[in-house]
């Protein structure tokens, strides 16, 4: 079982990389930020597994775990996070990750997941699908489209107009006046603080 590990918190990549070795006879390659993983998997790649932190350097949210199911020639890649709301688990998943691993997870459920998904199945913890279902909708979703809140979500990635565009296959000129909508339904001056004010109430 070869796995690429990638975190930027020492003790946290340390602690993991020892346990599933040593536990779970895994070759580890630990690394700390998406463009050293990147190289990893260029390099050495494809692994069996890729693992990697949410928070840490280069990955602008889900972006890094794109590149990265691009380049591990169609093996898993998962997430792992101490701190992102629940919803990400969700659009990790729809984007492609095959598990959302909360660092706060047992040594022993770590390793099992880690086996799990080796194997090529999808891993999501089961408190985490509790809160999912728990969670109330938050209110500003009731004022914003579905598209609108893709956009809001490119803004709170500091993405141009022009990227939005590109990612949500529009025309720039029309991210521009789903932007004006956003700044007006958010009583926001501009587009940083329409951005703001989204991360600020928890919506990101």
């Amino acid at each position: 079982m070869r796995i690429l590990l990638a975190d930027d918190h020492d003790m946290v990549r340390d602690t993991i990389s020892a346990y599933l070795s040593s536990e779970g006879g895994a070759d580890i390659t630990a690394t700390t930020d998406l463009p050293r993983a990147m190289k990893e998997l260029e390099d050495n790649g494809p692994f069996d597994l890729v693992l990697l932190d949410y928070n840490m350097p280069g990955m602008n949210g889900l972006d890094g775990l794109k590149s990265a199911l691009k380049s591990n020639g169609g093996r898993g890649v998962a997430i792992l996070s101490g701190s992102a709301p629940t919803h990400t688990a969700q659009e990790a998943l729809d984007a492609g990750a095959v598990g959302f691993l909360p660092k706060t997870m047992g040594a022993q459920s770590l390793l099992n997941a880690v086996r799990f998904m080796s194997a090529g199945e999808i891993y999501v913890p089961v408190e985490l699908m509790r809160q999912e279902a728990a969670a109330p909708a938050h209110p500003l979703l009731g004022q914003l489209s579905p598209r609108e809140v893709e956009v809001l979500q490119g803004l709170c990635r500091g993405q141009s107009n022009k990227e939005i565009a590109r990612d949500l296959n529009l025309q720039e000129v029309t991210i521009k006046l789903h932007v004006r909508t956003l700044c007006r339904k958010l009583d926001a001056k501009n587009r940083t603080q329409a951005a703001m004010t989204a991360k600020e109430t928890g919506l990101f």
